[in-house]
């Protein structure tokens, strides 16, 4: 996946049917850019050309990203995710 408006792609690990991340992390966003609660939100590790994160991102924001060049995000690695016919598959873990 890529963001809409911002540079960074990355890949899904967990999503959220709606909103639930802290109001903090919510209202720190402006105004006029903030996405409405109810949709699907995402937690992606994310990388750009500087670093590596973890992002939380609503759906309206991320598009697929095709240009076939892996994600190197080193907590894929922690994962075991696996690259197989351009997309990520991530070992489920049930404790």
């Amino acid at each position: 996946m890529r963001h809409r408006k911002h540079p960074f792609r990355g890949v899904v690990f967990d999503v959220d049917p709606v909103f639930s991340d802290t109001e903090e992390w919510y209202n720190s966003i402006p105004a006029e850019q903030r996405p409405d609660r109810n949709q699907p939100f995402y937690r992606i590790f994310a990388e750009n050309a500087e670093s590596y994160y973890t992002a939380y991102v609503s759906e309206q924001n991320l598009v697929a990203d095709y240009s076939g060049v892996p994600v190197e995000h080193p907590d894929l690695v922690q994962m075991n995710a696996g690259l197989y016919d351009g997309q990520y598959e991530i070992p489920l873990c049930i404790n």
